[in-house]
Order: C-alpha cells, then sequence, then structure tokens
C-alpha cells in the first residue's frame, strides 16, 4: 500500500484545488478510495499494514468531511494558502455587517417573545438568501480573483450567518 500522507485533500481524490467541486466526482473518488483502503480489507495483514489501513482511512474521511461541505472546503483552500479564516485577530466585521446581525438578534428575539413563527420564517429566509449570497461571493473571490484575504472575510460573515441560523432552529425548537 503506497500512500503519499502529504498530499493535499484534492490531490488524495484527484481533484483540482478549487471552491467549486463536483460534488459527485467527489463521492466517486471517495467511495473507489474507501473501497481500497477500507480497514477491513487489510484485517489478514500485518499488524503494521493494519495500522496503516486505519491511518490512511482516517486521513481520507477527514478529507472528504472537509471537501463536502462548502465552508469547510472554503476554509480548507485558504489555509492551502497561508490564510486561517478563523484565527483570532482579523480585521473586525464591517460595521454595517454588524448592525444588520445586531437588528437581526433582535427581530429572533422578538419573534420567539411573541412566539411569531411567520417573523421567524421571514427571518430563516433572508438570512439563508444572504448567506447563499456570501457563499457565491467565497466562490468568485476564490475560484475567479484569487483573493484569498477578501474571501477569508466574507468566509467569517458567513461562518456569522451559519451560526445564526442555527439559532433560528434552536428558536423553532423553543416555540413548539
Amino acid at each position: 500500500m503506497a500512500i503519499d500522507f502529504n498530499q493535499n485533500h484534492f490531490a488524495l481524490f484527484g481533484l483540482t484545488p478549487a471552491f467549486a467541486v463536483d460534488l459527485e466526482a467527489l463521492d466517486r473518488a471517495y467511495r473507489e478510495l474507501q473501497t481500497e483502503i477500507h480497514p477491513d480489507r487489510f484485517a489478514h495483514a500485518g499488524e503494521a499494514d493494519q495500522r496503516l489501513a486505519v491511518q490512511w482511512a482516517t486521513r481520507a474521511n477527514e478529507a472528504y468531511q472537509a471537501l463536502k461541505h462548502p465552508f469547510a472546503r472554503a476554509c480548507y483552500l485558504l489555509l492551502m494558502h497561508g490564510i486561517d479564516a478563523m484565527a483570532p485577530g482579523h480585521a473586525p466585521m464591517p460595521m454595517a455587517f454588524l448592525e444588520r446581525q445586531m437588528a437581526s438578534r433582535e427581530a429572533l428575539a422578538e419573534a420567539v417573545a411573541n412566539a411569531d413563527y411567520d417573523a421567524l420564517g421571514r427571518l430563516e429566509k433572508v438570512t439563508r438568501n444572504e448567506a447563499e449570497r456570501l457563499l457565491a461571493d467565497v466562490a468568485e473571490l476564490l475560484d475567479g480573483r484569487q483573493d484569498y484575504a477578501g474571501a477569508a472575510e466574507v468566509l467569517r460573515q458567513y461562518r456569522f450567518l451559519e451560526k445564526f441560523l442555527a439559532d433560528v432552529g434552536h428558536a423553532y425548537d423553543e416555540m413548539e
């Protein structure tokens, strides 16, 4: 079993490093790789080969999860270019963005306090649309412009919205 543990996640699956990934090709490559390296295939091999198969399967699983999800894929691409988008110490968020988030938080609290499912639904829809727009911006900044610092800034905003959407989901649960 000849394995290069230094390959990046994209190379592991035979993909070109890019934010826009053919998810079907990723799934297919992952399944093929899993067939080759699954630890069960090495049950009768030596202990060293068994350990290596477990390490390789773990690496393949981690790489697959990183590439499958847009946020994780963008973070990984940025890391490949030396930028940890989620590390503390980056420039502060734009004030207009933060003000919109504060207003959204207030609207969320009001919707929950009033058990207003319609308001919660509207808030969720607006936030999902904004999150999708931000992901499209990240794609353009990464793949189109190779503006990695700009992509990191937009990705941090996207992460903010992702957390807010999780809070909206919890709000639905609280109201039931």
